[in-house]
């Protein structure tokens, strides 16, 4: 056996052991002497150095040298940090379409409530011409939501199917056939009857 080599590696463990405890205790001295007001409360970042250290430290060499808390909670310490490094919350999102925002949700209900007359497809060129693009559906999702479907369907049932009065005649048969085919939309999008 190689004498020499096993005396070097046991001298240089040791060393890298005594290096750690005077990190920990250097770093945890800083820390406490920054906080000498009473009970000792560490910040996050505080915690996450103090954790890093013990973890490389050990349970056993850091029950001799810990005197801010007991082993157990600064190895707590930092199972805690490496929980949160690597949750994913950085990435995380809500599952499905994101949300439409609040302030084009009102613009929606503020034009249908001021325009009757208009359809979801006027709405979304309304706003498109404002800059926000949103398709018919969700117009028709956000109305219905705020209860103003059924209203804006009967708006519209009334313009297309009540004869107008400067024509003379009741609409003609493919007239008809389109009203019935809009009415039918309408009544397939907002899930009632017009």
């Amino acid at each position: 056996m190689d004498w020499a080599r096993i005396l070097a590696y046991v001298t240089g463990t040791v060393d890298q052991e005594l290096l750690l405890r005077n990190e920990y205790l250097a770093a945890e001295n800083r820390i406490l002497k920054a906080q000498l007001k009473g009970r000792l409360r560490f910040s996050d970042a505080e915690r996450a150095k103090l954790g890093e250290i013990g973890r490389r430290l050990g349970r056993k060499a850091l029950g001799e040298v810990a005197n801010a808390a007991l082993p157990d909670t600064i190895l707590a310490w930092y199972r805690r940090l490496v929980a949160r490094k690597f949750d994913g919350s950085k990435v995380r999102r809500m599952p499905g379409r994101p949300r439409l925002d609040g302030e084009v949700e009102k613009l929606i209900v503020r034009m249908a409530k001021e325009n009757r007359s208009w359809g979801y497809d006027r709405i979304v060129g309304a706003l498109a011409n404002l800059g926000h693009e949103v398709s018919d559906q969700t117009v028709g999702n956000v109305l219905r939501r705020y209860g103003l479907a059924g209203a804006l369907c009967i708006a519209i049932r009334s313009i297309l199917i009540e004869p107008r009065p400067f024509c003379g005649s009741p609409p003609d048969l493919r007239t008809q056939a389109r009203l019935r085919h809009c009415d039918n939309r309408i009544r397939a999008r907002s899930g009632r009857p017009c």
